[in-house]
């Protein structure tokens, strides 16, 4: 007989050449399932997408509801149909009133081209200031944000007329011009090991886009949907953004993204020229009725006012002499070790022991945990102790 080929290296595009391997075969709750029927508390939720936990009943039950009635009948912005409605009212109850228009697409690194072309049609001008050690996806116009000159280099050239500037810098801010279309940010820095803006520079830098006609662009992909312990993170800044850009959480586990802006500034996409942007699959409407019930469930089961409580044990039960520095912001979470090696053996030994953990991109040195927004006390105090007891062992 010939070697058996490995149906999944050989047929399915490679992202690394260690893939975690786990082969899937249910997940509900807190928990994954492989198919020899072992249990992984899940600590990172699909990196920050499934914040309500796996087969939340509501969320099946709208799949259900929506696949009913019609899936997709026509291409984003023709037909009017009721779960993009319903979708768009979900999220009018959580935003400022001057963020009031809504496109919905398929992924958080669309919804980030779509906000970079908004910009530069709204004020007709071409720079953009982005931030050092940013991530805003990984298309090419998301990957010209982004400074990690690693994986932006086999792809060059990207987008011109970019400009980096380092966060929390106040200096940095005179870099912001009449002649910038845009400021892109994410509000609290993911990729980057959980980044926080300190105290009054949000301010400073809404300040500076009104002096010099800059919309001011918050990514909100992994930071938004209640995980910092707000529905948006901007609210713990008193900073509010012309531009909003959400994913991952939205979707209730389904793929979509966002952009939300004044409806005075989105009607631009519309004419000069027409379809100034456009998608296929967008507003798609099992995706718009998912994500409209993971907003009402948010609201339901008070999930965001549990955040805090959540948020302290993970400081408390994540206490030993391996743990360099924990920078959190609610169940966004970076915990940092010695060196990437040492992050390597947790996580992969996280694996062996049921535990799901996972990297960063650029910040080698910590691990992240971003868990579904409605894990239990006991889960979390289970995970702590496994995670504890893996740092007993580097």
């Amino acid at each position: 007989m010939g070697e058996q080929k490995d149906f999944f290296k050989e047929h399915l595009a490679q992202t690394t050449p260690f893939p975690f391997r786990i082969k899937v075969e249910k997940a509900e709750g807190s928990y994954i399932y492989d198919k020899d029927g072992k249990a992984y508390l899940d600590l990172v939720s699909g990196i920050a997408v499934s914040a309500l936990g796996h087969g939340h009943p509501r969320i099946l039950a709208a799949i259900k509801k929506q696949s009913e009635k019609h899936l997709h009948v026509m291409v984003y912005g023709e037909f009017e149909q009721d779960a993009q409605n319903e979708l768009a009212q979900e999220l009018l109850k959580t935003v400022p009133t001057s963020i009031n228009s809504f496109y919905f697409v398929n992924s958080g690194t669309e919804a980030i081209e779509a906000a970079l072309k908004l910009g530069k049609r709204v004020t007709g001008k071409q720079e953009i200031i982005a931030f050092d050690n940013a991530y805003h996806g990984s298309t090419h116009g998301s990957l010209s944000l982004s400074s990690n000159p690693i994986k932006k280099a086999p792809f060059e050239p990207l987008l011109p007329n970019i400009k980096h500037i380092e966060l929390n810098n106040f200096d940095h801010l005179d870099q912001i011009s009449r002649n910038t279309a845009c400021v892109i940010l994410e509000t609290i820095q993911g990729d980057a090991g959980v980044r926080l803006p300190k105290e009054g520079y949000l301010k400073a830098l809404r300040n500076k886009c009104d002096e010099t006609h800059t919309l001011l662009i918050f990514d909100e992909i992994q930071c938004g949907m209640g995980r910092t312990g707000k529905m948006w993170a901007f609210e713990h800044y008193n900073v509010v953004p012309d531009l909003l850009v959400a994913g991952k959480a939205l979707g209730g586990g389904m793929p979509i993204g966002c952009v939300m802006a004044n409806r005075k500034l989105m009607l631009q996409f519309s004419e000069n020229p027409m379809l100034g942007h456009i998608t296929t699959f967008g507003g798609h409407p099992l995706v718009c009725a998912t994500a409209a019930e993971g907003l009402k469930i948010i609201n339901d089961e008070s999930l965001i006012e549990g955040i805090a409580a959540k948020a302290s044990l993970f400081k408390e039960f994540l206490q030993h002499t391996a743990i360099k520095e924990i920078r959190q912001k609610g169940l966004m979470i970076a915990v940092e070790l010695e060196d990437e090696e040492k992050v390597q053996q947790v996580v992969l030994k996280g694996l062996e022991n049921g535990i799901i953990l996972f990297w960063f991109l650029s910040t080698p040195n910590a691990f992240r945990l971003s868990p579904p927004l409605n894990i239990s006390e006991e889960e979390i105090k289970e995970g702590c102790i496994k995670i504890i007891d893996l740092l007993n062992d580097l």
